[in-house]
């Protein structure tokens, strides 16, 4: 079920009226939990039944941490839980990937093997509701909460529908202390939220898949040598589309949730306004990158043994995180690419510890603002690219390394994109400083009510060129 679809309009409009009209707080928790079995189940049922045993393992096993005493037992405990919870997600996403690998090394060292291609159905979302669902055991171990008692409210935590399949990545944590007292309706919430959806709706259907995708996969679906500018228009095409289809849907989600009564942090803030590739980081994908950060990088020891081990544990955090988008090398590189972009962040940081006044002048923050902008691009070449040739191909397009090229795109499709693009960093330089929230307040009624208008009537028109969310396939 679609945010971009009728099916999903009905849905939420019956379960938002069934959900109000409702006095009885379990009633409605009753609801929301059905609501979102009943949603993640129209793609696949049976892969509803891997959700809840998931969700009932970490249940139990953070029973089990909050009753024993010592480090080491509760450490027990945690390891099954990471090892059950990170081999399904390996057997599902990755067995193929792996199969392939190990394959690939037999043959370089001369024997001839064939395994069987297994024939595996990737469960929408699996890498979402896996981290959803770690973070509790993760999160007791840690000793920054107690086991809930309820498995009905830890279950909706993993499961709640808007944020499902594809983020943010809700901790437990921060969702379940919301289930203990119903939410009261409030009327600016509920406005809110709805402009919040209309908003990233705009975003996907509008935006990415009607203005920006087009001419993305013209130029990466293209076999031939591309001109440098052809080359740059597909990589900033995509670029604006993996935002507006990404961040489209974790509005849709935000926006989903504030018309329920609940809260979700936001995973966007303005990622194409950043200044330096930490500060990317800070704006891009924050729930991965914040649970990366707490889970991973803090644990191998951070920054406090030296800016060399920082260094070392960037690369492998990033190495992760490529690794989590995909089963391919191409994610891996993509990864590895800005692993590299924060160490060496972080080697300049480290020499120069007391930067000089004129590092903080406008003119200074937009330069390194725009060598940000190009080494990201740069990234996403691998990032979107089916395999490396394809990744070679373009890379040699867009730095002018090919004698003979072709220009496939049309002049309207580069204006289109460099239009869409402009606006876009507009926004995003505009806005870096301050929330959408707090953007939106200062403009008059008037001017919201039209855009809101404008954007609703832009989506109607052009549904029919919508597709699936890109981050499905992860």
């Amino acid at each position: 079920m679609l945010f971009n679809s009728l099916t999903f309009v009905v849905f939420f409009a019956v379960v938002l009226s069934l959900y109000w009209s409702m006095r009885s707080w379990n009633g409605r928790k009753n609801l929301l939990l059905v609501a979102s079995y009943i949603f993640y189940g129209a793609w696949n049922p049976p892969f509803a039944a891997l959700l809840f045993s998931t969700t009932a393992l970490d249940f139990y096993l953070g029973r089990k941490m909050g009753k024993v005493q010592t480090p080491a037992e509760r450490r027990v405990w945690l390891w099954i839980s990471v090892a059950v919870n990170l081999s399904m997600l390996g057997f599902f996403k990755y067995g193929n990937f792996l199969l392939e690998n190990f394959t690939w090394v037999l043959a370089r060292g001369g024997i001839q093997y064939k395994p069987p291609h297994l024939d595996v159905f990737l469960p929408i979302g699996i890498s979402f509701y896996t981290f959803h669902s770690l973070s509790y055991t993760l999160d007791i171990y840690r000793g920054v909460m107690r086991p809930t008692r309820s498995l009905r409210d830890f279950t909706l935590a993993v499961s709640f529908f808007p944020q499902l399949v594809a983020g943010p990545i809700v901790r437990a944590g921060d969702f379940l202390p919301q289930l203990e007292a119903p939410p009261q309706p409030q009327k600016g919430r509920f406005l809110w939220g709805l402009l919040l959806m209309t908003l990233g709706l705009f975003e996907k259907v509008v935006l990415a898949d009607t203005l920006l995708a087009g001419s993305a996969d013209r130029v990466f679906g293209y076999a031939g040598p591309l001109v440098a500018l052809d080359s740059w228009t597909g990589v900033i095409a995509f670029a604006g589309q993996i935002f507006f289809d990404f961040a489209g849907y974790s509005i849709c989600a935000i926006g989903a949730a504030l018309c329920l009564g609940f809260h979700l942090k936001d995973n966007f803030r303005f990622p194409y306004a950043a200044v330096g590739f930490s500060d990317f980081w800070r704006r891009w994908h924050i729930s991965l990158s914040t649970f990366l950060r707490d889970y991973l990088y803090i644990p191998l020891g951070g920054n406090r043994q030296g800016a060399a081990r920082a260094m070392v544990n960037l690369i492998i955090v990033m190495f992760i995180g490529g690794l989590w988008h995909g089963a391919a090398w191409t994610f891996v590189v993509w990864g590895l690419l800005h692993g590299s972009y924060l160490a060496i962040e972080r080697l300049i940081k480290a020499v120069f510890k007391q930067p000089p006044r004129w590092a903080e002048s406008l003119a200074f923050q937009l330069l390194v603002g725009l060598i940000t902008y190009i080494a990201v691009l740069v990234a996403w070449v691998y990032f979107r690219a089916s395999d490396f040739e394809t990744a070679s191909r373009m890379i040699s397009g867009m730095f002018g390394r090919h004698a003979r090229a072709d220009a496939i795109l049309s002049t309207r499709e580069i204006l289109q994109v460099a239009v869409v693009t402009f606006f876009l960093l507009i926004a995003h330089w505009s806005l870096r400083e301050i929330s959408l929230e707090a953007a939106v307040a200062r403009l008059p009624r008037w001017v919201v009510t039209s855009a809101w208008f404008l954007m609703a009537c832009a989506i109607i028109l052009t549904q029919g060129n919508s597709n699936a969310f890109i981050y499905f396939q992860f």
